[in-house]
């Protein structure tokens, strides 16, 4: 809801797709610099007590954020300045809090339980972006960021009532070395997550903008910018499905992740294109399914291949590429919908994207060898 209302604000601060993109740069710019160095942190301090310091933090963030549009001082530069905290905090957050999910299981739950918490998570979108949409029309920008500050009180509560002695704890990362190095030597000493990596900040730099240029199909298209939150309410029930198919695999395989691209690449043409918001539904499904399963496959894949004593660190290297290409992806896709066309701000990604698998399926073929990751044999 907090993102869908923030582009929503953005946009009608300055009606343009770009100031958009940079309003969600500022947001993930601090995942770019310091995700790699997060995740070093992740694995060395205790995992909760470091997710509660920053969801609390993202908690103060929304309810300035709200109380400043409400007493009607927001303006675009504290929007930037507001964007640019949380993201801070969310470079900070996002390696913790996703390797603690992996203190929750036994190791051989790892990958299904990964996949389950961004179902959880995905599913959260069917309802978050269209509750948004509906609010702003009823209450305004600035209560949408009220109550997404309270209901970080629910995310903070269940961190600091976890039964820490059924927890399956990560012995800590000791201190010195070069943890982001011996992380990166890791990726490009195993093939196949070498291949993920760069496929990944291929796809998540140009395919994963659509928060920057919806608001402005919205408005041309599809009958107001409350539609923007609608068509991301029908794509998140296809981010759900996509979701939990990956759940269901015992091992996710590099074929999965690659045929997710493909699919978000074929719903991006279609919705981009699409004359009426009715039509827009039906892409936006298939949209959500590819995206989810692309991002949950390779969540997943670098979860079942990581040491213990290094899951942090890939998990922030995966995040850095990831969300923190959004700062080189969101201007440009900005940019493009408001100089060039609409339409091509999307199709654009699309082409990059099955160049991007195209490419990866040559190397396949003329190494003669398989991408599908083999057993670590790491608990």
């Amino acid at each position: 809801m907090h993102l869908t209302v923030m582009s929503i604000l953005v946009f009608r601060l300055t009606g343009e797709a770009s100031k958009v993109g940079f309003a969600i740069a500022f947001q993930f710019a601090p995942m770019l610099f310091l995700g790699a160095y997060a995740g070093a942190m992740a694995d060395r301090l205790n995992k909760r007590k470091m997710a509660i310091i920053t969801q609390s933090a993202m908690a103060s963030q929304a309810l300035l954020l709200g109380v400043l549009d409400l007493t009607g001082v927001i303006n675009l530069p504290l929007v930037y300045a507001m964007s640019l905290f949380l993201g801070i905090a969310n470079a900070f957050d996002n390696p913790a809090r996703r390797s603690l999910v992996t203190e929750l299981v036994e190791p051989a739950e790892i990958p299904n339980a990964t996949s389950l918490n961004t179902a959880v998570m995905t599913s959260s979108r069917i309802v978050g972006p269209a509750v948004g949409a509906v609010l702003v029309g009823v209450v305004g920008t600035g209560w949408c960021f009220i109550l997404n500050g309270v209901t970080f009180s629910a995310i903070i509560f269940s961190l600091t009532s976890l039964r820490r002695d059924e927890m399956f704890m990560s012995a800590p990362r000791p201190k010195g070395g070069q943890p982001v190095r011996e992380a990166l030597r890791f990726i490009s000493g195993r093939r196949d997550l070498l291949v993920l990596f760069v496929v990944l900040l291929i796809v998540s730099t140009f395919s994963f903008n659509q928060q920057v240029v919806f608001p402005k199909l919205a408005q041309q298209r599809w009958g107001g910018d409350q539609a923007f939150g609608y068509v991301l309410g029908v794509m998140s029930v296809g981010s759900l499905t996509g979701a939990l198919f990956t759940a269901r695999q015992h091992r996710v395989s590099m074929r999965w992740y690659f045929g997710n691209i493909v699919v978000l690449a074929v719903a991006g043409f279609g919705i981009a294109w699409s004359p009426n918001i009715w039509v827009a539904f039906l892409w936006a499904v298939p949209l959500g399914a590819g995206s989810s399963g692309f991002i949950t496959a390779a969540n997943a894949i670098m979860q079942q291949e990581s040491p213990n004593d290094m899951r942090g660190r890939l998990m922030a290297l995966q995040a850095v590429a990831f969300l923190g290409s959004t700062p080189i992806g969101g201007p440009i896709t900005g940019v493009i919908a408001d100089q060039i066309s609409v339409e091509w701000s999307l199709g654009y990604g699309s082409v990059i994207s099955l160049l991007a698998v195209a490419g990866a399926g040559a190397a396949w073929l003329v190494t003669g060898r398989s991408f599908a990751p083999k057993a670590s044999g790491t608990t």
